[in-house]
């Protein structure tokens, strides 16, 4: 067909964003460039904790009640499912989703793992990839879905999205789509804290890309100088977007950046809820008692592209073929999932039998499915509704937003 036979097109903003979120930015970009050779990063996963600390941690949780570890299981497992939903439904184009979108599918147990061991008035600072963090502190599914599908009842009024989809109500300071500066949101909570007088802490998530904006060690160094309660978890899932950590990061742990400061850090299993659980809980435990901040680098891995759905399936588990990391890689980190492996201890544990883990598994996606529809039957945003809720020549005064 010559080109004067192809009908003519028009393509507008809002297709634009659709079509970039179901084919993946980043393979837009990185497709163009030859693959990175294998070995860059390793085709298996990192050694994890050495087995002293492993059963330290295990122990830890198992003196955990069974309500709590209720809890913990069922917040994972709905923000598997919750983004496993989403996914399919920007694949299959069905209810005509778009927007920015990145998906924290495996990296559930640390979101978990450190919001368990916080305290409901504590405070936590998002990322990017921000869905399980929300699920983790008790966001709102309703809430969460609405404002995916930018519904006046969604938890941002639809206003935010995904990249700024959060709940001041529980504790969190936003979820950013600029790289890092919830490192300065946590310091300056965490001062107030100070201030106050009180014991709670403040807990920064943030990527292994992010350590090395400028954010992380203005609120890394403050929080040093004025000995602040304050907790920064690195999920260092092993790429900066395409690009290896290990050809960024001298040895590839952020968390050895930092030797010379007087700081506690360790580097724990991510994907292991127990590893994660023990070490944030030492390190609140320590901020409480006035003992300064600490950093805890996570090792896990993100099982699909870094943002939007390239190589992405309905109904399949990870994004295969991108062109910057090794299928293998991929495949070894999923026998890795975090949810069966705390299964697993939950069965061993006695706590909980797979029929009654199958059954909240159940329960789970069946708030899913209900969040789906209560966004699809909620009000839309309309444009005339840009206006509301700013600060500066607002028709509705942003106090009112927030209360």
């Amino acid at each position: 067909m010559s080109h004067q036979d192809r009908p003519s097109t028009k393509l507008d903003r809002r297709t634009f964003l659709k079509l970039m979120g179901a084919s993946g930015a980043t393979a837009a970009f990185v497709s163009s460039i030859a693959p990175l050779p294998l070995g860059t990063a390793s085709a298996a996963p990192p050694a994890g904790p050495d087995a002293v600390r492993t059963g330290t941690a295990r122990d830890m949780l198992a003196k955990e009640s069974p309500e709590k570890l209720e809890t913990m299981y069922r917040r994972m497992v709905t923000a598997r499912q919750w983004e496993n939903t989403m996914k399919d439904l920007f694949v299959t184009g069905q209810d005509d989703l778009y927007g920015a979108f990145h998906l924290y599918i495996g990296e559930e147990a640390v979101a978990v793992g450190s919001c368990a061991a916080l305290r409901d008035d504590d405070y936590i600072a998002s990322t990017h990839r921000g869905h399980g963090h929300l699920i983790a502190k008790g966001g709102d599914l309703n809430a969460m879905s609405a404002e995916i599908y930018f519904r006046q009842t969604g938890s941002n009024k639809g206003f935010g999205g995904s990249m700024h989809i959060t709940d001041v109500s529980l504790g969190i300071l936003g979820t950013n789509g600029i790289l890092s500066p919830q490192s300065y949101l946590i310091a300056g909570a965490a001062y107030g804290i100070k201030v106050m007088g009180t014991d709670q802490v403040a807990l920064a998530f943030i990527g292994e890309g992010g350590t090395n904006a400028m954010y992380f060690w203005s609120g890394v160094r403050n929080a040093v100088n004025y000995n602040l309660p304050a907790i920064w978890v690195i999920e260092n899932n092993l790429y900066h977007i395409a690009t290896p950590s290990i050809t960024t990061i001298p040895g590839g742990h952020p968390s050895s950046l930092l030797q010379g400061l007087p700081i506690s850090s360790v580097i724990v299993d991510g994907n292991d809820v127990a590893e994660v659980y023990a070490a944030t809980k030492d390190a609140v435990d320590k901020a409480r008692a006035g003992g300064g901040p600490s950093v805890i680098e996570c090792l896990t891995y993100r099982w699909y592209d870094h943002y939007g759905f390239a190589g992405a399936k309905e109904g399949v588990d990870g994004a295969w073929g991108l062109p910057y990391r090794p299928d293998s890689e991929l495949q070894a980190w999923i026998e890795r999932d975090p949810i069966p492996r705390f299964r697993t201890f939950l069965v061993e544990e006695e706590f909980f039998a797979e029929a009654d883990l199958d059954a909240m598994d159940a329960e789970g996606q069946a708030a899913v499915d209900e969040s789906i529809e209560f966004a699809r039957n909620s009000p839309p945003c309309n444009p005339e509704d840009g206006t509301l809720y700013v600060y500066a020549e607002g028709r509705v005064p942003a106090t009112q937003f927030l209360a």
